[in-house]
């Protein structure tokens, strides 16, 4: 900050180059005032009663099918390597009419890309599959 007392050498014509910066900083002040004074009002939320977290672990049945994905894109059935989608496809459209219907159960790699994944689940929803999840892997203890 600049300032000058008295005349100058060079006359009173001489214009103050530095920029005044304590209204700005008042501004600022005030503004942060009102906005701590404000924000607790804005941000009551209307009560909900939340659902506690479950988690059990799925009991995995006989006829439910285990599709996994490895991270290069192969696709398994039950542990058996499958050609490409379509061989998936057709292996799908062959247990959609079943009663009950089997449910499909993904599991993808993690370095998978959604690309493979997505393959999969278009194929079960084109074959038909009603009830199609995702398997994965607990978090650890503690969060």
């Amino acid at each position: 900050m600049a300032m000058t007392i008295g005349p100058s050498e060079e006359g009173e014509d001489q214009m103050l180059s530095a920029i005044n910066t304590t209204p700005l900083v008042d501004v600022m002040l005030v503004l942060l005032i009102i906005f701590l004074i404000t924000i607790p009002v804005v941000t009551h939320s209307v009560p909900v009663a939340l659902p506690k977290e479950v988690n059990q672990p799925t009991q995995t049945k006989p006829e439910n099918v285990n599709i996994s994905v490895d991270r290069d894109g192969g696709i398994f059935w039950n542990d058996q390597p499958l050609a490409d989608v379509n061989t998936l496809f057709e292996r799908l459209k062959e247990v959609a009419p079943r009663e009950p219907q089997p449910e499909v159960h993904i599991r993808g790699d993690q370095a998978a890309r959604y690309e493979f994944v997505g393959r999969v689940v278009m194929a079960c929803q084109r074959a038909g599959i009603a009830k199609v999840g995702f398997i994965t892997e607990p978090p650890a203890h503690g969060g």
